[in-house]
């Protein structure tokens, strides 16, 4: 499945399946790249794509948005308990309502409280949860992460 391609307007989201994890790695870095471009890299897209394979296709619940038509990915979530791991879409495909599709299939899989990490830099990314019912818990210095970058910890309530 390629994550390129103009995106249609109708999504399907479905289960994530080890094919995907060539796109979903690929949404990965573009949409860090284009949301975060203060962030280092800190690794290869080999390793990030192994990582994405045998860690979080493996180790998590993901979701894909694809576009209907053209099956192409536009996004996924990854949900690791009541951790909402991970949440990118591609940066052609933000602000047309596919994040909150995601958002609502994780907060539908039954969690009744979720959790998740911002980099405090990443405002738009922080205003998107806020205005979904995420409150702030708690901040750090970056310590936590690997990237240093002080991040934030945010959580959803049923």
């Amino acid at each position: 499945m390629q994550s390129d391609g103009p995106f249609t307007g109708d999504v399907h989201l479905r289960g994530a399946e080890p094919e995907d994890a060539g796109a979903v790695t690929e949404v990965f870095l573009a949409s860090r790249a284009a949301a975060m471009p203060y962030l280092p890299r800190v690794h290869s897209d080999e390793a990030t794509l192994w990582w994405i394979t045998n860690v979080v296709l493996t180790g998590t619940r993901v979701w894909v948005a694809e576009d209907a038509d053209t099956r192409a990915l536009l996004g996924f979530a990854s949900l690791d308990g009541n951790l909402l791991d991970h949440l990118y879409l591609r940066p052609d495909a933000r602000r047309r309502g596919i994040g909150t599709l995601l958002l609502e299939a994780v907060k539908s899989a039954g969690p009744q409280e979720l959790s998740l990490h911002v980099f405090q830099k990443n405002t738009e990314a922080r205003a998107f949860y806020e205005r979904h019912g995420f409150v702030v818990v708690d901040t750090n210095d970056g310590s936590r992460n690997e990237e240093n970058e002080p991040d934030m910890t945010y959580r959803w309530t049923a």
